[in-house]
């Protein structure tokens, strides 16, 4: 797999490259900028960006928006930012992961491996903040179909037997939920059903 590896500090791309490195047989190429990144990500096409957010000149997040707009790879972001709300921007702008710098070598690994399968990833922590952070307006604002899905979410349904329950197909449901996901600012059907529970939706 070939690896962009986007981070100003020299130490930090080497220890990564390292890791990586160790864990399979990728391809890792380095960029310190975001000009830097914006070429080799258009000459090499990498399958897995990751891509530090503190970036000098071009930053992290207009980084980000520019890669995703010209179709480059699954990105995971690597961040000291460890507040739900640097998680949020990023997932907003297209990224398909978010890690802190805070987090152990082996999440890394599991992080890098499920977003290049195509996976969403966010740090244990910091998804459980996206949840809890969810504003009671932002649960008011949404429609009897999406509290009725929560409800039997948490209830402990599949999304087949909530589209049975329901009456429609599974797609509308699966893409239902992605909104509400977006909606709430929470980034996995877990946090979504422990966010049910807490509020009462349940």
């Amino acid at each position: 797999m070939k690896i962009l590896v986007v981070d100003d500090h020299a130490i930090v791309r080497d220890g990564l490259t390292r890791l990586l490195e160790s864990d399979d047989d990728h391809q890792v190429v380095q960029a310190a900028d975001g000009r830097q990144a914006l070429g080799l990500s258009r000459t090499l096409r990498p399958d897995l960006i990751i891509l530090d957010l503190n970036l000098p000149g071009l930053g992290g997040l207009e980084l980000l928006r520019r890669l995703v707009q010209s179709g480059a790879g699954k990105i995971l972001v690597l961040s000291m930012h460890a507040e739900p709300l640097y998680a949020r921007r990023a997932l907003e702008a297209g990224a398909a992961g978010y890690v802190s710098k805070n987090a152990a070598p082996d999440e890394l690994l599991a992080a890098v491996r499920r977003v290049a399968g195509g996976r969403r990833y966010v740090e244990a922590e910091i998804a459980q903040a996206l949840a809890l952070g969810a504003t009671p307006e932002a649960v008011d604002a949404l429609n009897l179909r999406e509290l009725e899905i929560m409800r039997l979410l948490a209830g402990g349904a599949s999304l087949a037997e909530i589209a049975a329950a329901l009456g429609v197909g599974y797609k509308t449901i699966a893409n239902t939920l992605s909104l509400i996901k977006s909606k709430l600012g929470v980034a996995r059907t877990a946090d979504l059903v422990r966010l049910a529970i807490d509020t009462g939706i349940s």
